[in-house]
C-alpha cells in the first residue's frame, strides 16, 4: 500500500490539480515575495543554505585531489539539478508563513511528519538519477573528445579547454546537453515539491502537474529558468558563497510561483 500511496496519493486516486496561466510579471512578483520571505525570516538560512558553499568547496577539493578535473564543471552545474530537493525546507517555511503559522527554522527540519514524505522522496530520487545520468554523459563526452588520459594539472586542463578547438567543442556540446537536462528537471520540479508539501497527491500527480504547468506557461517558466541560471552563476562566484543568499530567495519564490500557477486545494491543508 505504501508504494501505491507513493504513486497516487493517500486517497488511492491520481489527482489533477487545475493550472492557471500566468505572465512574466507573475514570475517577478513571485521573486519579490520570495525576497520578502527572506527578509522576514532570515534566521534559518545559515543552517539550511550554507550547505551550498560548503558543498561547492568540497566538490572543488575532491575533484582536484582525485584527479577528476574533467568532472568539476559537470558537478558544479549539475548540483543545480538537485537544488529543488535541498530547498524543500524553504518551501515549508513559506507555506507556514502564508498560513500565519509558526515559521521558525526548526519546522524546515520536520518534513518527516509530512504525509507526502514517500512521494517527496520518490521525486527526489528521480532528480538524483538525472544528476547521475548527467555526470555519466558529461564524462563520456569528455572521453570521446580528449581520451581517457586525465590532465596533469589545473592549468593544463584549463589550457586544453580554452586554448584548443576540441575544448571549445566540449564547451558548446556539453552546455547544449546540460541545457536539455536542465529543461527536464525544471519541467518536472517547478511545482512538484511545493505541491506535495501543500497536499498529498502522490509522486505521479506531482510530476504530471509540474509538466502541465510548464506546458501551459512555457514563456514564464523559461524566464524563471533563466533567472535561476543567472542567479546560480552569480552566486557561485566566488566559491559558491553567494548561493547562501541566492538559493533561499529562489526557494521561497518557487513556493509563490507554485501558488500562482496551481489552483488551491479545496480541502486547504493547515498543518
Amino acid at each position: 500500500m505504501t508504494t501505491f500511496h507513493v504513486l497516487s496519493g493517500a486517497n488511492a486516486r491520481v489527482s489533477h490539480p487545475g493550472i492557471r496561466k500566468i505572465g512574466i510579471a507573475d514570475v517577478f512578483d513571485a521573486l519579490r515575495l520570495g525576497l520578502n520571505d527572506f527578509r522576514e525570516k532570515p534566521s534559518h538560512y545559515v543552517f539550511l543554505c550554507l550547505i551550498y558553499p560548503i558543498a561547492g568547496a568540497v566538490l572543488i577539493t575532491w575533484s582536484a585531489g582525485a584527479n577528476m578535473l574533467p568532472l568539476l564543471y559537470p558537478l558544479a552545474s549539475g548540483f543545480a539539478l538537485i537544488g529543488p530537493v535541498a530547498a524543500i525546507g524553504l518551501y515549508e517555511i513559506s507555506r507556514r508563513r502564508e498560513l500565519g503559522m509558526d515559521a521558525s527554522w526548526p519546522h524546515a527540519l520536520r518534513l518527516h511528519r509530512s504525509p507526502a514524505l514517500p512521494s517527496i522522496l520518490a521525486v527526489a530520487g528521480v532528480l538524483f538519477i538525472i544528476f547521475i545520468a548527467w555526470l555519466l554523459v558529461a564524462q563520456a563526452l569528455y572521453v570521446r573528445i580528449f581520451g581517457t588520459v586525465p590532465p596533469n594539472s589545473i592549468s593544463a586542463f584549463w589550457n586544453s579547454i580554452i586554448g584548443t578547438e576540441e575544448g571549445w567543442n566540449l564547451i558548446v556540446v556539453g552546455n547544449a546537453v546540460g541545457f536539455v537536462f536542465a529543461v527536464i528537471v525544471l519541467s518536472i520540479s517547478v511545482v512538484s515539491f511545493p505541491l506535495l508539501l501543500d497536499r498529498d497527491v502522490g509522486a505521479v500527480a506531482a510530476v504530471e502537474t509540474s509538466i502541465r504547468a510548464t506546458l501551459t506557461n512555457p514563456v514564464p517558466v523559461a524566464c524563471w529558468g533563466l533567472i535561476i541560471a543567472a542567479g546560480l552563476v552569480i552566486g557561485s562566484i566566488p566559491v559558491f558563497v553567494g548561493l547562501a543568499v541566492i538559493m533561499p530567495i529562489f526557494g521561497h519564490a518557487t513556493w509563490h510561483l507554485y501558488r500562482k500557477m496551481v489552483e488551491p486545494d479545496p480541502a486547504g491543508r493547515k498543518a
